[in-house]
């Protein structure tokens, strides 16, 4: 099967360099920091129009955190069009995202130049945001190590060996506390000095988070083969040893999101892989095992987006002669899961003379996870198909509430106006105190994630 793996690869090769659009080295390759650098420009300067190259941020030794973005109208927030994002590499040792990332970019501006109507309207009605490395000095300390004796753990921290994805504000323990107390059930407050408690990369990150509203999002490890949706964080103690089922209030829509990946992908959704085995190729993050502080819990207790934890491979940093396979078995789901983003309501939320609101509250019944307007006054929310009862409230506003259905195709758009308030019902909302929970420690336990 070795030889028949190899015509159709070489035979869309030949097409892809016949037809000229081969952006140069885009086969697959182990980058280290210059050459995925030069690789981004290299899409950048290859689809100038529909391309941007930003820095979040610089790591602990000064890298920067580049992120590339695909949009007909790169740097530009369009009302009503989702903002996405891809983050790899944000443990060290973990290469596969780093490298499928930069391959997906090449292959997007390729398709695109290609006349690839999918891609195209993809790049049409989505802002899409791809930072191929969250831990570029990791990566630097696993690359010099090489493939072939990668330790588990060497290069998984940042410079400061520090584990990104146990550096998050911790939102869950505010959050099961806030459920017991009827507490906000979105955007959480952060600690008071929190950016004094989080490494540079972190910090970046969350930065980003709070500059662009993310709807959608999938963050790239390896280790294991297995997409891992929230929460990460177990609400109890362990019992027997094993940990429990953690669901988030979007339980049913992160289990379809993580299956939209799985059954894309060529062999996650058998469910056996690294000697492990998940059903149909899914797991909650916390039945699997209990972690804190992760990036995955945070989007979703802090902004808007909801992120799933894709595990890639069970060889954290793979021979390059593997690379291609790990393409070829990821290329449609990293496509279709970029799609999901465009299911569910939008709309915008106006006041009565037609002035977009911002920050307003997007609650639908059942489901206690508000979202809420962008600066421009839209709101994204995705949903299953299904009839729903949506609120959208503000201060100084009378809520309104719609009856919508929503189907499996594309987000239905459903607009709100609200009247101000008259002026003696304007009673603040208590607001239930901070408390600062900090969890007690438990022993770290370090499996993919």
């Amino acid at each position: 099967s070795g030889q028949a793996r190899v015509l159709p690869r070489l035979s869309s090769a030949l097409l892809l360099w016949a037809t000229g659009l081969l952006v140069s080295g885009s086969d697959l390759q182990h980058h280290r920091y210059e050459d995925m650098v030069r690789a981004l420009f290299a899409v950048q300067s290859e689809c100038p129009y529909i391309t941007r190259i930003y820095s979040i941020g610089r790591s602990v030794e000064g890298r920067h955190l580049y992120v590339l973005e695909f949009s007909d109208n790169p740097g530009i927030h369009e009302a009503l069009e989702p903002e996405f994002k891809y983050v790899g590499n944000m443990h060290g040792n973990e290469v596969v995202g780093r490298e499928l990332l930069i391959k997906f970019s090449q292959f997007l501006c390729e398709e695109y130049r290609a006349g690839n109507q999918r891609i195209t309207r993809l790049i049409h009605d989505t802002r899409i945001h791809i930072l191929p490395s969250m831990n570029p000095d990791g990566y630097e300390v696993a690359a010099r190590q090489g493939p072939e004796f990668n330790g588990y753990l060497v290069g998984r921290g940042n410079a400061r060996e520090i584990d990104l994805n146990r550096n998050f504000p911790d939102l869950n323990a505010l959050m099961y506390y806030y459920e017991k107390t009827n507490g906000r059930n979105h955007h959480l407050p952060l600690p008071d000095n929190w950016e004094h408690q989080v490494e540079p990369e972190t910090l970046a990150v969350i930065k980003w988070m709070q500059n662009y509203n993310f709807i959608l999002s999938a963050n790239l490890h390896g280790g294991a083969v297995v997409a891992n949706y929230p929460f990460d964080k177990s609400r109890d103690p362990r019992i027997r040893g094993r940990t429990t089922y953690a669901a988030t209030p979007d339980d049913k829509l992160f289990r379809k999101l993580a299956r939209t990946y799985s059954y894309a992908h060529s062999w996650m959704h058998k469910g056996w892989n690294c000697g492990d085995f998940f059903d149909e190729g899914i797991t909650n993050g916390a039945s699997w095992y209990s972690l804190s502080k992760g990036m995955q819990d945070f989007n979703y207790l802090y902004t808007n987006c909801f992120e799933i934890t894709l595990e890639l491979s069970c060889d954290k940093f793979p021979p390059e002669s593997e690379l291609p396979r790990e393409w070829l078995g990821n290329r449609e789901a990293l496509v279709s899961y970029l799609e999901q983003v465009h299911h569910g309501i939008k709309g915008m939320v106006y006041d009565e003379n037609n002035n977009p609101i911002g920050n307003a509250e997007i609650s639908v019944a059942g489901i206690h996870h508000d979202v809420t307007t962008g600066v421009d006054g839209d709101y994204f929310r995705l949903l299953l198909p299904g009839t729903y009862t949506v609120t959208a409230s503000a201060p100084g506003y009378l809520p309104f509430t719609s009856t919508v259905t929503v189907g499996p195709a594309e987000a239905i758009q459903l607009h709100f106006y609200l009247k101000t308030a008259p002026k003696q019902s304007l009673k603040a909302k208590p607001h239930s105190g901070r408390k600062n929970l900090s969890s007690p420690k438990a022993p770290l336990k370090l499996g993919p994630r």
